[in-house]
């Protein structure tokens, strides 16, 4: 009976062993795919960590891809937005060749072809797709954003100050890359009056154009200053330029954000009426909604984080569709005006090309250029972005192996050891085991 006890004991004991010695060398064979870590079991510690490291890869991961989306909506958008400046800068020269009174009537329909052929450039190049989204329609992607009418509406006719008029009337220089700063043009008994539609205040043209001057040379900088005056010179040109006030006037209550009548049949407001021109518009169909493609982890900033543009803030705003109008932005205001201004072409207004005409189409460009150097920054964020990215990705990488990975060389001389003293236990174990328990006895 004790040899009996003896022999399974024995038995038991040889087998546990060997037991823990195949499961040693599975484990080796186990990672010989590289890994060290195939449960939780395998290195609690170390385990931990792969799993921070990964999740981190994971969201590098898509933050990089992420930035290559949002790299490439921004290098075409930028692509368009150099093709439109370019258009507009053409714009400029021929509105300053308009101006000239030189020209001949033959001239001035050649120039206003060539201005209607770019304004149609503009609206076809801004309409542009990638992927079947539209570049510049906010997150309306999937709507196209521009549509040149192909009737002619009355618009509203607006007087754009130049820098010294913008501080005189309006006490500001004005920040001209991103509104004009505008009055509205009336007419009362023949003659042509300026309202300035934040104040009410009903000037002469003379005034506007050049009566203000000879407050300004007194050293009066602005209006304000001007009507705290007690100087009796001061006093008598303010009352010949100011010829009427428009109490609680709002341009919204009687025109669009894109400068229409919103009742064809008010035309006219205390008497003075309004002057219209009848052109083109350029409607926006788009959103001011930006698109944002996180590039870092953290807290978002979607001022750093959008890849798009919109109207609004490629096309600013004028005297219909600004804070003061009581309107929302129209997303076109500086198309409608270059609009306003080939018109003028049209019909061979070379007084009102060489001030308001001018302005407008220098406005207009410096507007858009502001954006597409926004773009270019933005791009250059990401492009920054990218490379941090790329580096932490090797980090990450490298992180992985350290906590998971295994030497190649090292488990393959252990492996090696341990399948030589497996083998070895088996063949000795097969000698010395007893076959039965008639050998003992």
């Amino acid at each position: 009976m004790g040899i009996r006890m003896a022999s399974n004991q024995f038995m038991y004991n040889y087998q546990l062993s060997l037991n823990n010695a195949y499961q040693k060398q599975a484990k080796l064979f186990e990672q010989s795919d590289g890994s060290s870590l195939h449960r939780a079991s395998d290195n609690p510690i170390n385990y931990s960590k792969y799993m921070r490291y990964n999740v981190s890869e994971t969201e590098n991961t898509q933050y990089i891809d992420n930035i290559d989306s949002a790299s490439s909506w921004m290098k075409n958008s930028d692509d368009v937005l150099v093709h439109v400046s370019n258009i507009m800068q053409t714009m400029k020269e021929k509105s300053v060749d308009a101006a000239n009174s030189h020209n001949a009537e033959d001239d001035y329909a050649a120039i206003y072809k060539e201005m209607f052929g770019n304004m149609q450039e503009m609206v076809s190049s801004l309409n542009t797709q990638v992927n079947d989204r539209y570049l510049f329609a906010g997150q309306k992607d999937l709507t196209k954003p521009f549509t040149l009418s192909q009737e002619q509406y009355d618009r509203g006719l607006a007087k754009t100050l130049d820098v010294a008029q913008s501080v005189f009337f309006k006490g500001t220089t004005g920040d001209y890359n991103t509104s004009l700063y505008q009055m509205l043009e009336l007419n009362k008994d023949g003659e042509t009056f300026y309202l300035d539609t934040e104040s009410g205040n009903v000037f002469t043209k003379d005034f506007v154009d050049n009566g203000y001057n000879e407050i300004a040379a007194l050293g009066y900088e602005n209006l304000e200053e001007a009507q705290a005056s007690t100087d009796s010179k001061v006093t008598i040109l303010l009352k010949e330029g100011l010829a009427d006030t428009l109490t609680d006037f709002s341009v919204a209550d009687y025109f669009t954000s894109q400068g229409l009548l919103k009742d064809e049949s008010v035309t006219s407001v205390d008497g003075y009426s309004f002057t219209t021109i009848k052109q083109n518009i350029v409607t926006y169909n788009g959103d001011e909604n930006l698109i944002s493609m996180v590039k870092l982890n953290g807290a978002t900033d979607p001022a750093a984080d959008t890849v798009n543009s919109t109207g609004a803030r490629m096309f600013g705003t004028d005297i219909f569709d600004n804070e003061a109008s009581g309107n929302e932005a129209s997303g076109t205001a500086m198309l409608n005006q270059l609009l306003c201004v080939t018109e003028k072409v049209n019909s061979c207004d070379t007084k009102w090309m060489s001030s308001d005409g001018v302005t407008i189409a220098d406005v207009a460009h410096s507007t858009l250029v502001v954006e597409e150097t926004r773009i270019g920054a933005r791009q250059q964020m990401y492009a920054t972005a990218h490379t941090l990215l790329t580096n932490q990705a090797d980090n990450i990488t490298e992180d992985l192996t350290n906590v998971s990975g295994t030497d190649i060389a090292a488990l393959a001389t252990k492996l090696t050891e341990l399948t030589t003293l497996y083998n070895l236990s088996l063949s000795m174990g097969g000698r010395i085991l007893p076959q039965s328990l008639a050998d003992y006895l």
